[in-house]
């Protein structure tokens, strides 16, 4: 074993324990060197989504990675989450397993909403702080390095992902316009000010709306999307205030508790004289506190809400899917074949410096029975040696390189080490 993961998506866990499961990127970071210091020499990665928590290790040789049981018992000692909560949810890979699952999590079609664009960003994201915090190593590198080289195939030779869905604009288009039938006289309140909150600006233009005023703890932050998408910015502090007026609020931050709490909402919600309010809750952990969603006149949707609606996004683009498949298997045989290639370079290694060795050692002992040489004629024979050498190492590393891409090549490398006498 070479490769491990464990994870957890939308499909497999409920809401409320993704809430608590997510990482910040702080939180990843720490997690991450605290998985290098109890399983040294493991690399590792960890990609924390709003529907997805997947921890990727990668080792060699007596340092490969830990049992997943172990990887389930780290993930739930980091988040503080009992293990056996996570039975059941949390699903475990090995090796082409694990590589056939990133490659479809980075090419989109694993996603609430398949072929959404987001999914690359997180993925490169998740990448590069490993790289960054030195817990990625060279097997996790050349996996994700892949992985978006068969996203780029995905997105170029098939159509998925061409007509940018994802979750906002399925949000607003599914949701908001199911109780709105226009937004250009609407006032929207856009909390948050991240790449969740700037997709969900454009696809609000898009529909229309006009009246939109965003939140930010970040003031910086939100004064700088409005300037850039034609919206405004107001003070975090009169949150409460704007809850009063709004007609469609989106929410996308990324607090770890709700910013919205019961008590805040129901004395916003009682001065608004009963005008419909459609809430998008866009964020994960839940940005409002979902009891509040008991209330006539309000519409309340989480991410899971979304179900159905990217349900019917993935059947309507079901037909480019198996083009899409076929690109991730054969792109993972591939990387496979590679991997399984790297196995047998040791082998390779000591068998030419074996024959390295032993045509020096003739070669000397002819040049000392033909001392009447000349450099020239020395470095002739030498390299009709070398050529010599190659021809022969030729077809075992070609029958190497070939079961490589079958499985490891363990039967032809034992055969190997003894046919040539190879230590270890």
């Amino acid at each position: 074993m070479m490769l491990a993961l464990v994870g957890g998506t939308h499909r497999t866990v409920p809401l409320a324990l993704r809430e608590r499961l997510v990482f910040s990127a702080d939180q990843a970071i720490d997690a991450m060197r605290r998985f290098r210091e109890r399983f040294p020499g493991r690399e590792v990665v960890l990609l924390s989504t709003c529907n997805r928590v997947e921890l990727y290790s990668a080792g060699e040789q007596s340092a490969g990675p830990p049992p997943t049981d172990q990887m389930v018992s780290f993930l739930a000692e980091c988040r503080g989450i009992e293990k056996s909560e996570l039975a059941g949810v949390l699903d475990g890979q090995l090796d082409e397993g694990v590589v056939r699952h990133l490659f479809s999590v980075a090419s989109g079609l694993d996603s609430m909403v398949l072929g959404e664009p987001q999914i690359i960003a997180q993925v490169k994201q998740a990448w590069a702080i490993a790289r960054d915090s030195e817990t990625a190593g060279p097997l996790t590198g050349e996996m994700f390095s892949a992985a978006l080289r068969t996203a780029k195939r995905v997105t170029s030779e098939t159509s998925i992902g061409r007509e940018r869905l994802s979750i906002p604009s399925i949000a607003v288009a599914d949701f908001a316009s199911g109780v709105f039938e226009r937004f250009d006289d609407k006032q929207v309140l856009l909390l948050g000010a991240g790449k969740m909150a700037s997709e969900t600006l454009r696809y609000l233009r898009t529909a229309g709306a006009r009246d939109i005023l965003i939140l930010n703890r970040s003031r910086s932050r939100a004064i700088d999307l409005a300037d850039r998408l034609g919206a405004t910015s107001g003070a975090w502090e009169d949150l409460e205030q704007q809850l009063q007026s709004a007609d469609l609020v989106v929410s996308t931050t990324g607090a770890t508790k709700p910013i919205v709490s019961e008590a805040m909402f129901s004395r916003a919600f009682s001065r608004r004289c009963g005008r419909p309010l459609v809430v998008l809750d866009l964020a994960v952990p839940r940005d409002f506190d979902p009891s509040i969603g008991r209330r006539p006149g309000l519409w309340l949707y989480s991410i899971d809400d979304l179900g159905a609606a990217c349900e019917a996004n993935r059947k309507s683009r079901q037909r480019e899917l198996p083009a899409a498949i076929a690109i991730v298997d054969e792109e993972t045989r591939r990387f496979m074949g590679d991997l399984h290639h790297r196995s047998s370079g040791s082998v390779i290694e000591r068998l030419r410096a074996d024959w390295s060795e032993t045509g020096d050692t003739e070669l000397e002992r002819l040049f000392h029975r033909l001392p009447k040489l000349d450099p020239a004629e020395k470095s002739e024979i030498r390299q009709a040696f070398e050529r010599y050498a190659n021809k022969l190492l030729h077809p075992p590393m070609e029958s190497l390189r070939s079961a490589s891409h079958a499985g490891p090549p363990h039967g032809l490398l034992d055969a190997l080490k003894r046919l040539f006498d190879l230590k270890d």
